[in-house]
């Protein structure tokens, strides 16, 4: 049975001309990159090149990068890093109710420290409104972090005018992207970005490798004590062969991009119309257009996701229900709550994700598969049989 692995928002398979990149630093090219001999130096020129690598896929300079382990870990120097190095200034974050558990559990640490946080609402697509974004600015508001894109549903935030909100009160505005990177293009001064998060990851790279974007002149407290690595500001030595690999990987995203999403958002848009158009009642989750080339979410009436993905395995296709970070959890989505979805509409939504590889006859597979095993499930629940007899 042929597998149709449909969850790259979880994670993506690494490209083999990554893993050819990074294999001599495996082994021949073991040095350390803070040693002074040839050896060393080598890799220190292979960590600084795929720096620049990362700086130009986001329109920043090199040396506004700085490795980290990943999405989570630049999400928590970013966002804790801030607030301490401006804490004399205020103590006032303003995020939304749809980020990922890595920003939002950072800032619920916050909140038990003395800061402040204003967790802002989204609309029916899982936006935040920019007024609302502007009532929430106080004197003492410090930062603002908020998602470039959602992870779950796949809603694009409107982050260039969160970006002149934030410039024009003199805020620093963080964004966590891990999941538009590879999907969008990003231009840090362009959309005014000061701080900003990905993850090698989700992009056909190394798990274990991410970067943080600090915009030269934001004052960021060191986040991992230790010795002098990357500028000073995170120690421990480099993982220089999955950092080489994250930049072969990112440039690998950028190349030939527009072809890419223009396939992307053509499999994604014929996923969404045939789900709806054959299975009854079911709806997207998320904004129809502004959302990210390869997401689609998608909820089902009077059906449980977990028991779907399931059966859905059973057949050779990878979904998810959510963040990957939270697929343990029985409780339904925060994101889908946060859009005013009612708990049992939440416990029903499936997350396919595409990615590379992916073809017309996947999709075509998915939609031949699914609707049956959608009636096979609702033929087994009283809810729908309930809902049946009052029509």
């Amino acid at each position: 049975m042929k597998k149709i692995y449909l969850d790259h928002a979880a994670t993506t398979p690494i490209k083999k001309a990554v893993v050819d990149a990074m294999l001599p630093y495996l082994t021949e090219n073991f040095g350390n990159p803070s040693s002074v001999y040839q050896m060393a130096q080598v890799n220190k020129k292979a960590v600084d090149e795929a720096r620049e690598q990362v700086a130009a896929a986001i329109g920043a300079k090199a040396q506004e990068i700085f490795f980290t382990s990943g999405g989570t870990e630049a999400d928590n120097w970013a966002i804790k890093g801030i607030v301490e190095a401006r804490k004399s200034k205020g103590n006032h974050i303003i995020t939304s109710k749809v980020e990922h558990h890595a920003v939002l559990h950072t800032c619920e640490y916050l909140e038990k420290n003395g800061y402040e946080v204003t967790y802002l609402d989204v609309d029916e697509y899982g936006s935040i409104r920019i007024d609302d974004l502007k009532k929430a600015i106080k004197d003492t508001t410090i930062l603002i972090t908020i998602m470039y894109a959602n992870n779950e549903i796949g809603t694009i935030m409107p982050i260039k005018e969160i970006g002149e909100v934030a410039k024009a009160h003199n805020i620093p505005f963080h964004t966590d992207a891990v999941q538009a990177i590879g999907q969008v293009k990003i231009d840090v001064n362009d959309e005014n970005i000061d701080a900003l998060s990905i993850t090698a990851h989700k992009f056909n790279g190394p798990k274990g490798v991410g970067a943080l974007y600090i915009r030269r002149g934001v004052k960021v407290s060191q986040f991992m004590h230790g010795g002098a690595q990357e500028r000073g500001r995170r120690g421990g030595t480099e993982n220089v062969a999955s950092i080489v690999g994250m930049g072969v990987a990112i440039e690998l995203a950028y190349k030939d991009f527009d072809n890419k999403i223009r396939q992307y958002t053509q499999l994604r848009d014929m996923l969404i119309n045939g789900i709806l158009e054959t299975i009854p009642y079911s709806r997207l989750n998320g904004h129809l257009t502004n959302r990210l080339p390869n997401n689609v979410n998608i909820g089902f009436e009077f059906v449980e996701g977990e028991s779907l993905l399931l059966l859905l395995d059973m057949q050779g296709i990878c979904a998810s229900s959510g963040s990957a970070c939270t697929s343990g959890s029985l409780d339904p989505s925060h994101v889908l709550l946060a859009i005013g979805l009612p708990h049992e509409k939440a416990h029903g939504s499936v997350r396919f994700t595409l990615g590379a590889g992916i073809s017309d006859a996947d999709i075509n597979t998915v939609l031949e598969t699914l609707p049956a095993i959608v009636k096979r499930m609702r033929d087994m629940s009283p809810l729908y049989e309930e809902f049946l007899a009052k029509q």
